[in-house]
Formats: C-alpha cells, structure tokens, sequence
C-alpha cells in the first residue's frame, strides 16, 4: 500500500502531495522534510531508487529537477511501484504536452486528477495509459 506521495523540487517545496494514511499537520511537515533531505542527498550514478524510510520504504525518481516519492509498505514490490512513478510522468507528459514544474504549480486539479485516475486508496488501479488519458479525455468533455 502506499501511504504518501511527494513530489517535490531540488529545493525542496513539495509541488504534490497525497497522503492515503493519517498524519498530522507537523508529522506531514516533519515527513516531507526528512525524504527530501534523504533523497536529494543520494548519489543518483551509484545508488539505487529505494530507500528504507522510518517502517516503510520510499521509491524515488528524479525527474528534470522534480523529485517523484512513493512511500510503500516494505514488503511491496518495489520495481512495480517505480513503474507507476514513470507511467505518472509519462501520463502527464501526454496530458499537458511535455509537463513542467509549472504545470504542477498552475494546474495541480489536472495533476490530481491524473493521479486519481491512477491510485485508489493508495492502491494501483489502472496501468494503461491509453485508459487513464481516455477517462481524462471523458472528464474534459464534462468542463
């Protein structure tokens, strides 16, 4: 299961942020700023993309100069939660047209939504692109 997602820049704002378990406001604060610290400091050449964090795990890609974090459950797999983390950029990619730190910034309803198409409940539910960019396509129509 996942329990949080974060996406955040080299400086470490969090652009996004999905929390599928109970925290609070400072343990939200305290989290964010601890998998920052622990993944903007990893050599990207000679370290891999997960991270044993707190109980849990945390599987990172870094893409341009955003940071995507999946916070798992240690005995989930993590090759397959990786490749939810590049389907997610690749869906935005397709959805916004090349997406940027300022997508996520101007229209964070849309990255949501893209994310909401993907995760339920902190569970994967749908990994096919074509599918998740027809179900926003639907949605468009709606506006």
């Amino acid at each position: 299961m996942i329990r949080f997602i974060l996406v955040q820049n080299r400086q470490g704002k969090t652009r996004l942020e999905k929390w599928y378990q109970t925290y609070t406001e400072q343990e939200r604060l305290k989290l964010k700023a601890e998998v920052h610290r622990t993944v903007a400091s990893r050599d990207q050449k000679h370290q891999s993309n997960f991270v044993e964090f707190h109980n849990h795990r945390v599987v990172y890609r870094r893409y341009a100069g955003l940071f995507f974090c999946f916070c798992i459950d240690t005995n989930d797999n993590e090759l397959a939660y990786l490749e939810a983390i590049h389907l997610f950029v690749e869906v935005l990619d397709s959805y916004h047209g090349n997406v940027c730190e300022l997508d996520l910034v101007f229209n964070f309803y849309r990255v949501y939504q893209v994310l909401d198409e993907m995760i339920l409940a902190g569970e994967i539910q749908e990994t096919s692109r074509s599918v998740i960019l027809g179900r926003l396509d639907q949605l468009d129509k709606l506006e």
